[in-house]
């Protein structure tokens, strides 16, 4: 054959193979691409929902070999349920799909009982022979911390389990004071992996959280069986309004060293009472399903005037009685009825609903004050009355959000601005502690608000 055909020949068995290779890898790139495999690194691995579905499959398998006693929290997912669909079988469909797991996101959230399980280091180890990368972080346990011993032992916090560019992430909730549940804040030390890109979107982390424990179901979503909690409406409720404030321990104790505790008989008898009052105070408000926040001298007004639980993470002792909160908008026509019943009688009421309303209650030495809050545009304000002229007084706050925190063993709320809350009443000398106090001159933010007309005196000034 003349040579110049032998070229030719081989250029066309060149062209035709590369063709031929050609027209494979277009084909199998578009099998990949329906199938949600991924051929450009050199390896094959799954993509979209597929990748999340099998990640959560894995994972789940992962906590049911280590007992793991985990409940979906994710709330994407838990936006997308319903009674039907909690109730039907779904692994029965015939068809693959992945509907209440596989969201928009690229992670799925779940929530670990720190309470209900011990530490294993083999779970690393069994977590990448199942191909998923493992970043646990760790942090200081807030139930050992206190004002004398401020270092406190390292507790898993978060685990975050990848595969494939999707993320479960594991928060785990701690029960404190017998109460309630915590999560701690979401942080990523210097040296930690950074290229866990969705951290930065976690529903849990971005701050710490309390919530009331939930009761659980097993049920079957998209093929897999799930806990989750058997209320998850009310869970989605308490996660939107789950702001959790730790008390500053370092603080209390530099202000200790400034000013020494009260440990006297007298004070420890109050605090005792104090404790025993806010707690059926809680109970009372809880049962009627009334909202409050640590208010006064039991927390912010004079709380951090003359100790309290920002400054101090005690209770004052010596303003001789407990202050709440109350948004006005919340107020029941049943709760001085509510508060008789549990013991506690009426003392006096002044003002009314519409303008100026607080109520008082006597407990065994001790004064429950409910003071009610409006509001007005950019502002709050909480009214006074003064009984033997009928002045009225109003006390000005800048607007603010509540936040959870602990007091006396109790899951309470107050403002999460707290700072500024503080300001408004006390000024810059706030955490100067006074034990004279004029509530109609010394806070900085009271204001004289005319009189009340004597025709109304019998309504509005009730003292007994």
């Amino acid at each position: 054959m003349p040579r110049i055909n032998r070229t030719v020949v081989l250029t066309l068995l060149i062209t035709t193979s590369s063709i031929f290779l050609f027209f494979q890898l277009y084909y199998y790139r578009q099998y990949a691409s329906k199938n949600g495999l991924n051929i450009l690194s050199g390896k094959e691995y799954l993509s979209g929902k597929d990748a999340q579905w099998h990640l959560v499959k894995k994972f789940l398998g992962l906590v049911h070999k280590f007992n793991l006693p985990v409940f979906l929290v994710d709330t994407a997912s838990l936006n997308l349920l319903s009674q039907d669909a909690i109730l039907y079988r779904d692994s029965q469909l015939k068809e693959p799909h992945c509907s209440f797991l596989c969201t928009h996101r690229d992670f799925t959230t779940f929530a670990l009982l720190g309470n209900l399980w011990k530490y294993n280091a083999a779970l690393l180890e069994a977590a990448e022979e199942r191909g998923l990368e493992l970043l646990e972080i760790r942090g200081k346990d807030p139930r050992l911390l206190n004002m004398d011993d401020l270092m406190g032992n390292e507790i898993p916090l978060h685990f975050l389990f990848r595969f494939n560019n999707h993320l479960v992430h594991v928060v785990v909730l701690y029960e404190r004071s017998g109460q309630y549940l915590w999560h701690a804040p979401f942080r990523l030390r210097a040296s930690m992996d950074r290229t866990f890109a969705p951290f930065r979107k976690l529903d849990f982390g971005r701050h710490a959280g309390a919530y009331d424990r939930p009761e659980l179901m097993l049920t079957t979503l998209d093929g897999l069986d799930v806990r989750i909690p058997k209320n998850y409406s009310l869970f989605l409720h308490e996660h939107s309004n789950n702001h959790f404030l730790e008390c500053s321990y370092r603080e209390a104790r530099a202000f200790y060293q400034l000013y020494p505790d009260d440990t006297s008989l007298e004070a420890m008898n109050f605090r005792m009472r104090a404790k025993s009052l806010i707690h059926l105070a809680s109970k009372v408000l809880t049962v009627l399903g009334v909202p409050f926040w640590l208010s006064s001298g039991t927390c912010l007004v004079r709380a951090l005037m003359k100790d309290g639980w920002y400054r101090q993470c005690n209770i004052i002792p010596y303003s001789k009685d407990v202050d709440l909160g109350i948004w006005i908008k919340d107020y029941r026509h049943d709760i001085t009825q509510a508060f008789q019943k549990a013991g506690l009688p009426l003392k006096h009421k002044f003002g009314k609903v519409e303008d100026s309303l607080e109520l008082s209650f006597q407990g065994t030495d001790v004064k429950l004050d409910i003071f009610f809050f409006y509001e007005d545009n950019n502002i709050v304000w909480n009214g006074g009355t003064q009984a033997k002229s009928g002045k009225k007084f109003k006390y000005v706050f800048p607007r603010f959000s509540l936040c959870w925190t602990e007091l006396v063993e109790l899951k309470v709320q107050v403002p999460c601005e707290t700072l500024d809350y503080v300001m408004a009443n006390y000024g810059p000398n706030w955490n100067v502690p006074l034990k004279t106090w004029d509530w109609k001159s010394s806070p900085a933010n009271v204001q004289e608000n005319g009189m009340w007309p004597v025709r109304e005196w019998d309504d509005v000034i009730q003292v007994y």
